[in-house]
């Protein structure tokens, strides 16, 4: 088994091919702290599920271009009102020519409304989980997403947490292909084998770090694949 690098030299790495310190800082996001996350209202959360869910597969740009037509259709994705309407209704909305024109998509925002109504009874606000959900066990938010909502399943979920700021690494495809150069994964790459072998690396190199998760994922893709300084490859570690 190959031995998994120290953090530092995955960063130095990451430093070489982006030009430096502060050209890579640039590059870095910042989670957002514990006040921000409270200061979200359920209907933050479903708007944002709901916006990766359609992304997902299809093109971003679209996404964004319709998406005010989504938020007219849906009422700004308010619980109380989203939890009202029946299968009619939802059937009429997918064919509303403001919005993309899927109807499993669409049946999805009522089920994540449930799920985040049920979850917001429980903890007193669905913010309140998010924001009180250790890093250190961060991919069980994610099974906790994929297990109650729909479509939050693969990076959908991780994706929505970031959008909205919560911690959390993502498993990119420059992520994937370290994490298996290195064998810290073999099999599939989100079996619950896997997650919480990936999940123990990453606290590994939190606490060499120091970094939050976000950058610390940004930081291994940085250092892989084709990511030099004024390459715009894929990792899906921009943000």
């Amino acid at each position: 088994m190959a031995q998994v690098e120290h953090f530092d030299q995955i960063y130095q790495r990451a430093l070489a091919r982006k030009g430096g310190a502060q050209q890579l800082q640039q590059l870095l996001g910042q989670p957002a702290g514990t006040a921000q996350l409270l200061a979200y209202q359920d209907a933050d959360w479903l708007g944002a599920m709901t916006k990766k869910i359609f992304q997902s597969g299809f093109v971003w740009r679209v996404v964004e271009q319709k998406w005010p037509g989504f938020c007219e259709v849906f009422f700004d994705f308010a619980i109380e009102k989203i939890l009202l309407m029946p299968d009619e209704m939802l059937a009429a909305k997918a064919q509303d020519p403001r919005i993309i024109r899927n109807l499993n998509k669409v049946l999805t925002i009522r089920h994540n409304a449930m799920m985040i109504d049920e979850l917001a009874r429980q903890h007193g606000s669905f913010s309140a989980l998010v924001a009180q959900w250790p890093s250190q066990d961060i991919i069980g938010l994610w099974q906790l997403l994929k297990s109650s909502g729909a479509r939050l399943g693969g990076n959908t979920g991780p994706y929505t947490l970031r959008a909205m700021g919560k911690d959390t690494f993502l498993l990119s495809q420059d992520v994937e292909a370290y994490l298996r150069a290195y064998q810290v994964i073999e099999g599939g790459l989100t079996s619950k084998t896997s997650l919480q072998k990936i999940q123990a690396q990453f606290n590994q190199w939190q606490q060499q770090s120091g970094l939050p998760l976000q950058q610390i994922s940004q930081i291994i893709a940085f250092g892989m694949g084709d990511n030099y300084a004024g390459l715009q490859m894929g990792t899906g570690e921009a943000s």
